[in-house]
């Protein structure tokens, strides 16, 4: 039975000298090959570091009002519809935005809907009139928070008869976006814990690193693509290394997220010129190449197509490189060539789910544009090739691919460290050392117990491996259970 025998020191013996040398290699390599990528990334960061400057610029914000114009918010206290006869604009009085607002808001000769709305400075209700696209689409109802415009004290307002004096400009959203980040927080830190709320971190230096580094870049005429390089690197290794510590399993992922990052950016370079994709559908595109001639549609494009596939490509290469490390811990026997096709069988169900969620994701955001082309009665092929969509399509074949190339190549570089820590680099003794044949069986019953959940299968290859070497060799055995127990 072997119950007299005590095996802890086995299963938890100190890594060997020779394992140790051979981590400490792998991890040379590794730091050889990042940081000089790392330093060269920083170094091309800090020459493109924009300078801030919007001298040359001008756009006026829909936000800006004339003198005695004011962006005011309140809560709707009842909700009525009457004659838009009344409310018809005659003249600017709160200026041009404040004249087109209320020129959409009261169309003559229609109904209109009207928000009696208290105002949060204090005072008597206020009659807000409602723009007829959000009152046909969501409506308002009573307690909703609005923002409106407040032309009553607008110069030449008086004279303006008929001309309304509130005009509804948006809701207020701030409460339910609190909450839901909130919510999203605490569920995030209660599932991943620390390393929950490191990514959230993460995510806000990800963010910070957008906001000050690559959309000032746009606008001051940066290469675009060179740009989206450099910045989504610099996001790439802050996000993995401090949510997921210095490891050479993070290491690995890195590589891989290069590598596909690399990918990306140069199909995204030949597509958006092969395709010519310029962006002329677009509202907020055309108004952006009025502004500045500094300012690149197509870069804006160029450097879109290869920041939204960042989230996607992270998620893969930091799956797969700790795909392989625990089917070798399951398994450290195992040959490179069997640990690599074992981590693929992983890498090829992430693909599957990955391309799925890319194509959906973008689906979900161009539902409008999506319905509008169904309306249109195009031939399939037009429609897909059409400016409204050729963009989403072109961004999801764009994506996809760099993922996809990138979950091999992470598991390849993962399979290579991994076996260049050595046998022994985990702390396991082989039960083979002590019963040549039977650690082996244990082992590779392990790595089949991960890829089809056959938990029994493992106990069973120790139990053998336990009959055919002796007692000592049933531990593999019976580590191999409990390893794919956790799993």
């Amino acid at each position: 039975m072997g119950a007299g025998h005590s095996h802890a020191p086995t299963d938890h013996a100190a890594p060997t000298a020779q394992a140790l040398a051979a981590r400490a290699r792998a991890n040379w390599i590794l730091a050889a090959i990042l940081i000089p990528l790392t330093l060269l990334t920083l170094a091309a960061m800090a020459m493109m570091w924009p300078s801030g400057s919007k001298e040359s610029i001008k756009l006026a914000s829909p936000y800006a009002a004339a003198p005695g114009v004011t962006f005011d918010t309140g809560k709707i206290q009842r909700v009525v519809t009457g004659s838009c006869m009344e409310g018809a604009r005659t003249g600017g009085a709160g200026g041009d935005a404040a004249g087109d607002a209320a020129g959409q808001a009261a169309p003559q000769g229609s109904e209109c809907t009207f928000a009696f709305t208290e105002p949060d400075k204090g005072g008597n209700p206020v009659k807000v009139v409602i723009n007829p696209d959000v009152a046909k689409s969501h409506g308002v109802k009573v307690g909703d928070l609005i923002r409106y415009l407040n032309l009553s004290k607008a110069p030449g307002a008086s004279e303006a008869q008929g001309s309304p004096a509130y005009v509804f400009v948006d809701f207020v959203r701030t409460l339910p976006i609190i909450f839901l980040a909130v919510l999203y927080a605490v569920v995030v830190i209660a599932v991943a814990r620390w390393r929950g709320l490191r990514a959230l971190i993460g995510l806000l230096g990800a963010y910070a690193v957008l906001v000050t580094f690559m959309l000032p870049g746009l606008v001051e005429g940066k290469p675009p693509l060179l740009l989206a390089l450099v910045g989504s690197t610099v996001i790439m290794i802050g996000v993995l290394y401090f949510a997921h510590g210095f490891s050479a399993r993070t290491s690995t992922a890195l590589l891989g997220t290069m590598f596909g990052l690399g990918i990306t950016a140069l199909l995204a370079a030949w597509a958006t010129d092969a395709a010519n994709l310029a962006g002329v559908g677009s509202h907020d595109s055309a108004t952006l190449a009025n502004i500045s001639d500094n300012i690149s549609i197509s870069g804006i494009i160029l450097c879109g197509l290869i920041i939204s596939g960042l989230g996607v490509l992270n998620d893969v290469t930091i799956t797969q490189s700790s795909a392989v490390w625990e089917l070798w811990e399951l398994a450290p026997e195992t040959s490179a060539r069997q640990l690599f096709t074992s981590a693929m069988r992983i890498g090829r169900d992430h693909i599957a789910s990955t391309v799925y969620t890319i194509a959906f994701a973008y689906a979900g955001a161009a539902l409008p544009i999506l319905i509008i082309v169904m309306l249109y009665e195009r031939p399939i092929g037009d429609a897909l090739t059409s400016a409204e969509l050729s963009e989403e399509v072109i961004r999801t074949l764009v994506g996809s691919v760099g993922l996809v190339l990138a979950i091999p190549v992470t598991t390849l570089i993962a399979v290579l460290v991994v076996k260049a820590t050595g046998l022994r680099g985990a702390g396991l003794k082989n039960a083979g050392d002590v019963a040549p044949g039977g650690g082996q069986l244990a082992a590779s019953t392990a790595s089949t117990a991960y890829d089809g959940g056959a938990g029994d299968r493992a106990y069973d290859g120790g139990a053998r491996a336990g009959r055919a070497g002796g007692d000592d060799a049933g531990p593999a055995g019976g580590r191999g259970r409990r390893s794919a127990v956790r799993r």
